[in-house]
């Protein structure tokens, strides 16, 4: 027998051959997004005592209705928005089945998708085996910020979706509000849907403020917006997030996530919901990064690298233009293999794999495993 596949082109992702390359070279890993410290042995113990207090058949569709009550006040607290827990919320495996789905729903063939480059791979794939047709708008380095103008030179009647993520992986930028203010502008009287990818909304530096979608009436109208507790409370490997949207979106969404998933992990549901009870452990969280991002730039500041400050995630872009103009793929190979480091190169989220001479690197480790990375990256 003979097959093809629906996405003929895609071949192992730049996370696994970074990450494999970490691991045979046994280089410090600051390629992947995730913590190298444990989650709050809280949180732990309190999915423990859901396990053991019965919660471990399913969970309702929609999710555990004790956590979709937290995620509301949660919106209403940070955002003022309102949502309804029995209607307009849903817990998903991970954020990215929640985009996976979304893009499901809505897309059909030869709808066209608006995303802005670099970005997270996720997005592309799931559009093309929906049939859709994806519109990339190049954001350009060091700042990436984006031109409106272009975006609206790209909406036709086609248009069925636009796809952003703020804070922004893999720059570490932020949507502003002028920003928002524009894409609101822009899809107003249109029936496109925004599929507003906000995982790294409780990370956010400098005073500044995370913009949102829900933050503006009409973006929050045709807004879906997904989050994600795996991000948030350092356990990448639970797989839980949720999407919020109004009630006339989230109808079609479950149509489709009930076929696809159902439900996730009840007792981490009902753990993270008896955790969300205090605040803190949410709201505290800019505040730790941002003490990460501090030293390890402070500690790299004398280095041939350059850089502008994330202003948002765990991760940080550095230019390496002043040491060498190898294609960023092999420059971050190289560093791996002879210099024990891996990163993640920006070329391969962009369109035509543009090549920036920058690479992304996670502070979301220990200050001991920082140091160690700084002291190699001071002696490249």
């Amino acid at each position: 027998m003979k097959h093809t596949s629906k996405l003929p082109d895609v071949g192992t992702t730049i996370f696994s051959i970074m990450s494999g390359l970490a691991n045979k070279h046994n280089a410090i890993n600051l390629s992947q997004g995730f913590p190298d410290f444990g989650s709050d042995q809280k949180l732990i113990d309190l999915v423990c005592k859901a396990m053991n207090s019965g919660y471990n058949q399913y969970a309702p569709m929609a999710g555990n209705l004790a956590l979709r009550e937290a995620i509301a006040i949660k919106m209403d607290v940070l955002y003022n928005a309102s949502y309804h827990p029995e209607n307009e919320i849903t817990v998903t495996a991970g954020a990215t089945q929640a985009i996976s789905t979304i893009i499901s729903t809505f897309v059909k063939l030869n709808d066209e998708v608006i995303i802005f480059k670099p970005a997270y791979d996720s997005y592309e794939p799931g559009i093309k085996l929906n049939g859709g047709k994806v519109i990339p708008i190049q954001l350009q380095a060091p700042n990436f910020s984006i031109d409106w103008s272009a975006v609206s030179q790209k909406i036709n009647n086609r248009t069925k979706m636009i796809i952003i993520n703020t804070p922004h992986n893999p720059s570490g930028t932020i949507f502003s509000k002028a920003d928002m203010s524009e894409l609101e502008r822009i899809t107003k009287n249109t029936n496109i849907i925004v599929l507003s990818d906000e995982v790294y909304e409780h990370m956010i530096y400098d005073d500044e403020k995370h913009q949102s979608a829900c933050l503006f009436p009409n973006l929050k109208s045709r807004s879906f917006v997904v989050a994600s507790f795996c991000k948030t409370f350092h356990n990448t490997g639970w797989r839980i997030g949720y999407c919020c949207a109004p009630k006339a979106l989230m109808k079609l969404f479950m149509q489709v996530h009930q076929y696809s998933v159902f439900c996730v992990h009840h007792p981490t549901q009902k753990g993270i919901a008896d955790y969300m009870q205090e605040p803190k452990h949410y709201l505290e969280l800019s505040p730790f990064y941002q003490k990460k991002r501090d030293l390890f730039l402070s500690l790299i500041k004398d280095s041939q690298f350059t850089f502008t400050p994330s202003k948002g995630t765990y991760f940080q872009v550095l230019d390496y233009s002043r040491i060498t103009q190898e294609y960023d793929v092999d420059f971050a190979k190289r560093l791996t293999i002879e210099s024990g480091l891996a990163s993640i190169p920006l070329s391969v989220f962009n369109e035509n794999n543009l090549d920036n001479n920058v690479l992304r690197f996670c502070f979301a480790k220990t200050d001991e495993t920082l140091k160690k990375a700084a002291e190699i990256l001071n002696h490249i």
